[in-house]
C-alpha cells in the first residue's frame, strides 16, 4: 500500500487457495472466513493476488512470520 507503485484497490482481486477473499477491491460477499482460517492450518498455502492491471505472473515464495510480527498485526484488520 505504501511502495508508491501504481495499483487501483478497485480492480484487486485476493485468493487464498481457491478461497475468493477480496474481488473488486472488496471483501467478497460470498467470503466466509472459516473456509480461509482452514487453509490457514495448512503447512504450505497459494495467495494469489491480481492487481487488475494486465498480463503477468510473479512467483514468490516466502516462510511463516515471527511472533513478534503478527502479534503486532493482530490487532487490527483493515
Amino acid at each position: 500500500g505504501k511502495s508508491g507503485a501504481f495499483a487501483d484497490r478497485d480492480k484487486l482481486s485476493i485468493w487464498f487457495g481457491d478461497v475468493l477473499v477480496a474481488k473488486d477491491g472488496w471483501v467478497n460477499p460470498d467470503y466466509r472466513e472459516e473456509d480461509a482460517a482452514a487453509l490457514m492450518k495448512l503447512s504450505e498455502i497459494v495467495v494469489r493476488v491480481d492487481l487488475g492491471l494486465g498480463q503477468s505472473a510473479k512467483t514468490v515464495w516466502t516462510c511463516d512470520l515471527t511472533h513478534g510480527y503478527i502479534e503486532i498485526n493482530a490487532d487490527y484488520r483493515s
